[in-house]
């Protein structure tokens, strides 16, 4: 599920010229939920996972937390198996992996804006949103707490 993430602990300067550390310096990322949608035509959704893209980090990365109990209560034929298989090919996105195919092998930056393309699949991402943080893994994963689970 990892991804592109370094820069840890790396030390910055501000305007002024003074060091600062990561933790001292927020900075800005992109995210997008990942939501089901069984049935395009009734456009009903539940969010399953976000994709977090930050820049200064060279980070990108999702997190996925599937219900199936929420997603038969919008469709009771939903395909587990492809849900499963196309957040699977998110993952392999985000990390760079050959699975991916060829959008596996762009920059972070153009991984996410492929990510986060409209389209009419099973799994859909949000409008991009964005943020300030000091640390995008934790801010992943306190989005997935807070507008997945």
């Amino acid at each position: 599920m990892a991804a592109g993430s370094r820069g840890a602990g790396r030390h910055r300067r501000r305007a002024g010229g003074a060091g600062v550390t990561g933790a001292d310096l927020r900075v800005p990322y992109e995210y997008a939920l990942l939501r089901v949608v069984p049935r395009v035509d009734r456009g009903e959704f539940a969010n399953v996972g976000v994709l977090l893209y930050c820049a200064t980090e060279d980070f990108l990365d999702c997190a996925v937390h599937v219900e199936e109990s929420r997603l038969r209560c919008l469709s009771a034929a939903v395909d587990l198996g492809a849900v499963a298989a196309a957040l699977d090919g998110v993952r392999a996105v985000c990390a760079g992996t050959a699975d991916g195919g060829a959008a596996a092998g762009e920059p972070p930056r153009v991984r996410f804006g492929w990510l986060t393309a409209p389209r009419s699949t099973v799994v859909q991402p949000s409008p991009v949103h964005a943020g300030l943080t000091d640390d995008p893994r934790r801010q992943l994963a306190r989005l997935l707490d807070r507008l997945v689970r």
